[in-house]
């Protein structure tokens, strides 16, 4: 948990680690007697290919840039790039041309804006602040028109903004949608995950509960051509509360499918989304220590 590492795909059932490396920045995140985790990667998708990792809790206040080898492994810390003393960052997205990082800061309560340059390090734009004290952005998605959506974890709601043009920064819109149902206490639960689907048609969202003994929820909403949210669609249940996780994972080449991933029985789910209905089509527990925080897809 306190180390970066990759593993090679080869197959669904052939995954081989390729290498590891310690998290940079402040000396004392890798020390073992800190609380620090490494908890949240990006992987760019254009030249350099650059790797974009997250420390979160105590002393996170760096965030590492890895260039990869020519087989995509990590490779080096080419970067630690800081935020500020009191930071947790615990997601991050690109604009479409990889020119600016948008990283949602739950623990400071803002959104930040880096530039990426041509070898893949990152320099500061600026920052805002969550629209509300007790907000704090967990995770963050981009429509390629300009429409950022943030998470927030203690406001179990999703905020949207616009990105200015000129600036490249995300200016709110005073526009947010709920993620549990009204006259529920907020503090029961904590907002996880926001993905759009393949064809950029509709966004989903996640929370959790804090309890086991309440159900967690997810989202969907349908966006416009330019991703503006024109409404939302349904507020389900989850199984379960989530766990730590309750993370959903849209297909990447298909609006018809999603995963969702949970670490309080571990579990992951397939659903079917089809005429903006939701549809359980499988179940597969896994009972190993841990499991559960998020799916990939493999084509």
């Amino acid at each position: 948990m306190k180390k970066w590492s990759s593993y090679a795909v080869s197959a669904p059932a052939d995954i081989s680690h390729t290498s590891s490396h310690p998290m940079g920045g402040d000396p004392k995140s890798a020390s073992p007697d800190t609380n620090t985790r490494a908890i949240f990667l990006l992987a760019a998708q254009k030249p350099p290919y650059c790797v974009y990792g997250n420390t979160f809790y105590d002393h996170a206040l760096y965030g590492n840039v890895f260039s990869v080898d020519a087989n995509g492994a990590i490779e080096k810390n080419i970067q630690n790039y800081e935020y500020q003393a009191n930071s947790g960052i615990h997601g991050m997205v690109f604009d479409p041309t990889e020119t600016y990082l948008y990283s949602a800061d739950l623990r400071a309560n803002k959104i930040w804006t880096h530039k990426k340059d041509a070898d893949g390090t990152l320099t500061l734009v600026g920052s805002v602040d969550a629209p509300a004290p007790g907000d704090h952005p967990r995770w963050v998605e981009l429509h390629p028109s300009g429409y950022l959506y943030a998470l927030m974890e203690a406001g179990n709601r999703v905020a949207v903004y616009v990105i200015d043009e000129a600036t490249h920064m995300p200016v709110f819109t005073h526009i947010t949608y709920p993620l549990v149902p009204p006259g529920l206490p907020l503090k029961m639960y904590r907002g996880d995950v926001v993905f759009m689907s393949h064809s950029k048609k509709y966004l989903f969202a996640t929370t959790r509960s804090n309890s086991f003994d309440v159900t967690g929820y997810i989202a969907a909403f349908e966006l416009g051509p330019k991703g503006n949210v024109i409404r939302q669609i349904c507020l389900n249940p989850t199984p379960t509360s989530g766990g730590h996780s309750n993370a959903v994972s849209p297909c990447p080449w298909s609006d018809e499918w999603l995963a969702l991933t949970d670490d309080q029985d571990g579990f992951v789910e397939i659903y079917r989304w089809r005429d903006e209905f939701l549809g359980r089509v499988a179940h597969l527990d896994i009972k190993e220590p841990g499991f559960g925080m998020n799916a990939i897809w493999y084509d």
